[in-house]
């Protein structure tokens, strides 16, 4: 009777807590929205990062214009 007791008072206390026991960023409002703009800094940092990965960043070398090549 213990234990049904105790699972369920720890299911309760599970379930209404909200969002993670451990949270992500700082209860202070200055030194959280330092943390998200570092986070979010690091996933425009992550695109330029992938661009260059895949050489992407690189001008491209093919005229604007077609270019007849012959003598005119």
């Amino acid at each position: 009777m213990r234990r049904l007791i105790f699972t369920a008072l720890l299911v309760t206390a599970l379930s209404s807590s909200t969002g993670c026991l451990i949270p992500l960023y700082s209860g202070d409002p200055v030194r959280r929205t330092e943390q998200l703009i570092i986070t979010s800094e690091d996933l425009r940092a992550l695109l330029n990062e992938w661009e260059r990965f895949w050489f992407l960043d690189q001008p491209s070398h093919m005229t604007p214009q077609r270019v007849h090549g012959g003598v005119i």
